[in-house]
């Protein structure tokens, strides 16, 4: 394996180059991800001399699941990041969908995050430091109707910063939010994320916006819709919800 540069900011004038990289670089396999349940590819892309270290996630490998169509977790992924983007909250790792170059066919490509392995939600969730990027996270799942969002993918990348992996079971019409992070059930939203959903509820509407346009091609139009329902709702109630009692509210396993 070469020394790839492992990058841990992606924001700001650089994050198109760096999208430019993931989608158009040659991406060379390292090995298969343990313990996944699906097929996850160590990977790096190269190019002009600029290397990163990516997640491969090729849709072929992908296990079926009786609630999500076949063939779209890839597609959730990217769209996890294109939301997260969109809000600002830079919380997901630069993702593209691509086919082009890769072993196995059409699949997510994303940064390889360079993360404190010892560290998970569990381990910094009473940190003050880290409060704001919990929040964050926790009404990205909301609106994303994050299924399976496990201690484990939450990461530490130091300053309180937090980044979210494994967003394939995102974006379903039906809810299924399953998460760990109920510590604000009940509290304000604060004042400066109930502007950032304003913002992206306003773009949702347009169809021009690239926000927009870009989950059209990764989602389906009732999956775009219920999208800006949930972010409509969560801006109505005003604060972080409360677990449901109607069906299971946390992972399994929960890291």
């Amino acid at each position: 394996m070469s020394s790839a540069h492992v990058w841990t900011s992606w924001s700001g004038p650089a994050a198109d180059d760096l999208i430019r990289l993931l989608s158009e670089a040659t991406l060379t396999l390292h090995g298969l991800v343990p313990w996944s349940s699906n097929y996850t590819f160590l990977g790096e892309v190269s190019a002009r001399g600029e290397q990163a270290l990516v997640i491969y996630k090729p849709i072929r490998g992908e296990r079926p699941l009786w609630d999500f169509p076949r063939g779209t977790l890839a597609k959730r992924e990217t769209a996890a990041y294109v939301v997260s983007q969109a809000l600002g909250w830079d919380l997901v790792p630069p993702t593209v969908l691509r086919s082009k170059g890769c072993p196995h066919g059409l699949g997510s490509v994303q940064l390889f995050v360079n993360a404190d392995q010892n560290a998970h939600f569990f381990t910094f969730r009473d940190d003050p430091v880290y409060r704001l990027a919990l929040q964050a996270l926790a009404l990205f799942d909301v609106i994303a109707n994050n299924a399976d969002r496990k201690g484990g993918h939450c990461l530490s990348i130091g300053e309180g910063r937090v980044v979210a992996i494994d967003q394939g079971l995102c974006f379903s019409v039906e809810p299924k939010l399953r998460t760990v992070i109920w510590d604000f059930a009940g509290e304000p939203i604060p004042a400066i994320r109930m502007a950032d959903l304003r913002r992206l509820q306003r773009e949702l509407r347009d169809e021009d916006v690239p926000v927009a346009r870009q989950l059209a091609e990764l989602m389906s139009r009732l999956e775009v819709e219920a999208l800006r329902d949930r972010i409509v709702a969560l801006l109505a109630e005003g604060c972080f919800p409360s677990p449901p009692e109607d069906r299971r509210p946390y992972p399994w396993p929960l890291v």
